[in-house]
């Protein structure tokens, strides 16, 4: 069967099949296959693989022994994976129904099964769920971290784990590395580990309660501060990060101001934004630099296109370093 896969060279085949499966990644009802040279690693998510890999499709044979979604209802449902929760996005209640209860019967190991009920909505930036099997909590892994989390109460998409992986490979220890809006921990946790004295801001209370449980879960809680508010009203942290992350798409620019209040002598930021694929890039960077000159002095290290957010928009984060 022709299935989404991750495509490397023999030799790199279990390091590359090891990072795919700390994510979550792997499909687990089709078999890795070597043919032509190449070796073919079956995902459950190719939108959430990321550039760093090279995505095809490709004929695979089913594992043996293995009952999948597709054998039981007669066609390949589509669904996305957090943990053990598939995630499916169906208007139609009786095919929603028949997709849950075979994803369920299959020998995938998911156990509950959502629809998509709203978008992203409030200040939360959580959605309502339509709850198919099981329930909205869960463990989610990738790139060897572990999160805990509730759908129901936090927002978390498993399709950013590429970029998480490429702003905090970045941070070295020693850094003060602060994200204001932080979620459950996926910048911070990483920060953590790597040597960092990281801060994370979020509104939502259930997500920094989470934030901390998965600080402890993966030994970092000694250098993890989560503190919950709006990060406007920060107080103690003026001049004190060497690394800043916005990733708030929509509306970051509003809090530049207090981006620049909280950046030490030399930071650098991670600003993300969504923009026409006209100009992706300008609007964000004006807005840096409107909050930031003449203080500081604004390079942007690096113009970085994250995914496709709509057609004609883009979803990208500029790298910047300001430096007083």
């Amino acid at each position: 069967m022709e299935v989404p896969c991750v495509r490397v060279r023999p030799q790199d085949g279990e390091r590359t099949r090891a990072a795919l499966a700390d994510r979550g990644l792997v499909h687990d009802g089709y078999e890795i296959t070597v043919e032509g040279g190449w070796l073919y690693v079956p995902v459950s998510d190719a939108e959430g693989v990321g550039a760093e890999y090279d995505v095809t499709t490709h004929d695979l044979p089913v594992r043996e022994g293995q009952t999948l979604p597709a054998d039981l209802l007669g066609f390949e449902p589509s669904y996305e994976r957090i943990g053990t929760i598939a995630i499916v996005d169906e208007d139609d209640e009786d095919r929603a129904r028949a997709i849950a209860d075979a994803i369920v019967e299959s020998d995938l190991p998911l156990d509950s099964v959502v629809n998509r009920a709203s978008k992203v909505k409030g200040e939360l930036r959580v959605r309502d769920w339509e709850v198919l099997a099981g329930g909205t909590e869960t463990i989610h892994r990738e790139y060897g971290f572990e999160y805990a989390l509730d759908l129901a109460t936090v927002y978390f998409s498993p399709r950013l784990a590429t970029e998480r992986h490429r702003v905090t490979e970045q941070t070295e220890a020693g850094e003060n590395a602060l994200d204001l809006f932080a979620g459950v921990g996926p910048f911070v946790i990483p920060f953590a580990a790597r040597g960092a004295e990281a801060v994370g801001v979020d509104l939502n209370p259930a997500a920094v309660t989470f934030m901390r449980e998965n600080a402890e879960r993966n030994g970092v809680a000694e250098r993890v501060t989560a503190i919950e508010g709006d990060v406007r009203e920060l107080s103690g942290y003026d001049d004190w990060a060497d690394r800043l992350v916005m990733n708030l798409p929509h509306s970051a620019d509003a809090f530049l101001e207090t981006a620049v209040r909280l950046a030490g002598d030399d930071c650098t930021l991670h600003y993300y934004d969504i923009q026409s694929d006209d100009d992706p890039f300008g609007p964000g960077e004006a807005a840096i630099r409107a909050a930031a000159e003449p203080e500081y002095d604004v390079t942007v290290e690096n113009r970085h296109v994250v995914r496709s957010y709509a057609p004609h928009e883009e979803n990208v984060c500029l790298d910047v370093r300001l430096t007083r």
